[in-house]
């Protein structure tokens, strides 16, 4: 049964380096597994950087389809799969025709949200059910500017959804803040914080 571990932080707090260094220290074959795809001159920009971090001998699997059916064939093969990121495929879940300017319709929403849990539950069944390892990366997006629009609200709380599920299952989870990392695992209260102090 794979090990699962969960890295978030906002934009550019050097979540994705951080993750690619605890591949890098895992020692075993690495699989990157891409979820982005250039649409645009900046998206090309930084995939381009990304893939010029990476070492020469980890492979690359760009997701067209199921994120849960690529690590199950790619866990076959390698030790570890570093997922980089979830929120960018968690987009596609998104109707193509969803206003930006509307608020979003209450069943829509439901229908949303159970097709993130949905892939949330594929992804985790993947990696427990793989002799792989792997890293999860996702974006911290209910930390920054709060979005003008609904759909963009409704995008950020369904992220924030997902990253609630993974960091719950990881075995280890962190959050990285302007570059340091933070072990969210060692900080969590185990105690109620109520209990202190009482006589």
């Amino acid at each position: 049964m794979g090990r699962l571990v969960f890295v978030t932080g906002g934009a550019r707090s050097g979540k994705s380096t951080f993750a690619e260094t605890l591949a890098r220290q895992h020692g075993g074959r690495v699989c990157y597994v891409a979820t982005a795809s250039a649409s645009d001159a900046e998206m090309a920009r930084r995939i381009a950087h990304h893939r010029a971090r990476r070492p020469a001998d980890w492979n690359t699997v760009e997701i067209t389809g199921s994120l849960a059916d690529a690590l199950t064939t790619a866990g076959r093969d390698h030790d570890l799969l570093l997922i980089d990121c979830l929120t960018v495929y968690l987009v596609r879940l998104l109707p193509p025709d969803l206003p930006d300017d509307a608020s979003v319709d209450g069943d829509t929403v439901d229908a949303l949200n159970a097709a993130v849990d949905a892939e949330v539950r594929a992804l985790l069944d993947a990696v427990r059910g793989s002799p792989a390892d792997a890293i999860v990366v996702s974006n911290e997006v209910g930390s920054g500017l709060v979005p003008p629009y609904p759909s963009g609200r409704l995008f950020r709380d369904l992220v924030g959804r997902a990253n609630q599920a993974l960091a719950r299952a990881a075995d280890r989870a962190f959050v990285v803040i302007a570059g340091l990392p933070l072990d969210l695992t060692a900080l969590q209260a185990t105690d109620s914080i109520w209990e202190r102090g009482r006589s």
